[in-house]
């Protein structure tokens, strides 16, 4: 059995795969709890995730009908760009900062301008830092926290800090390093320079975790805690890696000409790269895979982050938020959302807020609100998609994962406002389910098993989610998605794209 692990915003979730035909046999999920703050604070305790690891893992291990012991490897997933910043005991000095958390914009602009603007940022690393990367979160404990950054020994990210408490060892690998702001994503090496930088008290090559392989293993379970969990002496720990990387392998999205989209707390788009993308736009992420390769990527921060907050506010359980979505007519009567609750990555307006435009007396009811918000979220992806040129142009279906890929006329909704036929994997976990794969491929270097040949075996569609585009539907979109662009202009200053 191999163990895939999403250590992500709201929930650690595990799955168990059988090693002989790659069917999930087991799985369960824990919740964190969320610290954040009206300024942009968004932090985890690491004692949310360690906790829900246990719980999660007896839990899914009893769904499967397996002991512990006949589990193999595990593979961690997790959320990208979170500060884990220990001691040298290991103790984090300050909570995780996480990927959503904005406090730290202002921080974000002086290293951009201390490096030589966006291009000073892509001729280093070949990609420009954003706010939510790890750069910012340790500009910022150095400045507000002094104590705690003097006493940082270790600087890691939430997947790595899960494979440190599993193995003891301080390792990363290059695709999860890619969203630091202080890794070179052409040549897969830390840049020293641009950390001093950021830290310059503090010594690169004591603080900064030793980069592996994707195909290397991190280490073995600590016997003490594989005695506690009930694994076996020697249950390895791949190396891992971000949530979209894993995502990636986790739908088959390993080789040119395929897009994965995830519809979760944030949105994502990834789409496969066998050479490195040097960006002409500051918010395309040209970001290592997991597997080999590349795997640029556009992130935005409200997608069912904000069709929560708009199902809550309207009284509805999810169930009947789809009802509510299916019932409004494209374009929700006119009401448009921007709906930056948490500010904004994809355009780049970390401290935007939400707003809502064009309600009236007549178009002003629970339907047209709850649709407008799928609607501004898949909006947003369609402006990311776009952002990606020639390598988005080239893709024919989307792979759709995340929470909202559950819901059928989300799925319409998103073939339709992008034009494209939309179809899900059959499994949706997609992050812990390519942390599978990853540590399968992982234990059996010997057999020298290609990672392309495991997902072909592995990853299968669901057919009947198989959603194409309403060509009737699919012009109505154009004019919407424009006056969805239009209130971002008049907004926050968003210029509309030539042409429009």
């Amino acid at each position: 059995m191999y163990i895939g692990v999403d250590c992500g915003t709201q929930s650690t979730k595990i799955v168990v795969v059988d090693d002989s035909d790659g069917r999930i046999v087991g799985e369960a999920s824990r919740p964190h709890r969320l610290d954040q703050g009206d300024n942009g604070r968004r932090e985890q305790r690491v004692e949310e995730w360690t906790e829900a690891f246990r719980g999660a893992l007896g839990e899914a291990l009893d769904d499967a009908g397996v002991s512990a012991g006949a589990v193999r490897a595990i593979g961690i997933s997790g959320q990208q760009h979170g500060m884990v910043a220990l001691d040298a005991d290991g103790v984090p000095v300050h909570p995780a900062k996480l990927w959503n958390d904005t406090e730290t914009a202002e921080w974000n602009a002086r290293l951009i301008e201390a490096m030589g603007g966006e291009q000073g940022c892509i001729d280093r690393l070949g990609l420009v830092l954003q706010t939510g990367y790890t750069a910012s979160k340790i500009a910022w404990l150095r400045e507000t926290h002094p104590e705690a950054y003097r006493r940082i020994e270790t600087l890691l990210l939430p997947h790595d800090y899960l494979n440190f408490w599993l193995t003891g060892e301080r390792v990363a690998e290059c695709g999860d390093a890619s969203g630091t702001g202080y890794f070179d994503t052409r040549t897969r090496q830390w840049r020293r320079d641009v950390f001093e930088l950021i830290a310059p008290e503090l010594d690169a090559d004591r603080v900064l975790p030793r980069l592996i392989e994707s195909r290397e293993a991190v280490g073995k379970v600590r016997p003490a805690l594989a005695a506690e969990l009930g694994l076996g002496d020697d249950v390895i720990v791949a190396s891992g890696g971000g949530d979209n990387m894993m995502g990636a392998i986790g739908t088959g999205n390993i080789e040119a000409g395929m897009v994965t989209i995830s519809l979760g707390t944030s949105g994502t788009i990834a789409v496969h790269s066998p050479e490195a993308v040097v960006p002409d736009n500051a918010m395309v992420a040209n970001f290592c895979a997991s597997h080999g390769g590349w795997l640029p990527l556009i992130c935005t921060m409200n997608v069912t982050s904000a069709t929560t907050t708009l199902r809550e506010l309207v009284g509805l359980d999810i169930e009947g938020f789809n009802r509510a979505v299916e019932k409004a007519e494209p374009g929700a009567g006119g009401i448009t959302l921007l709906p930056f609750f948490s500010g904004e990555r994809v355009p780049a307006l970390p401290q935007a807020h939400a707003s809502l435009s064009g309600m009236t007396s007549f178009n002003t009811n629970p339907a047209n609100l709850c649709r407008a918000a799928v609607e501004s979220a898949t909006f947003g992806l369609r402006y990311g998609l776009e952002l990606l040129g020639f390598l988005a142009g080239q893709a024919t279906q989307v792979r759709l994962v995340g929470g909202g890929a559950k819901s059928a006329v989300w799925r319409q909704i998103v073939a339709d406002i992008l034009d494209l036929e939309v179809v899900c994997p059959q499994v949706t976990e997609a992050a812990a389910f390519g942390g599978a794969i990853q540590a399968r491929w992982c234990d059996r270097r010997e057999s020298d098993a290609s990672l392309s040949e495991l997902c072909r075996d592995w990853v299968r569609l669901d057919d009947s989610t198989l959603t194409r585009p309403h060509p009737e539907t699919v012009a109505k979109y154009h004019g919407i998605y424009r006056r969805y662009r239009e209130a971002l202009q008049k907004e926050h200053g968003i210029a509309l794209p030539r042409g429009h």
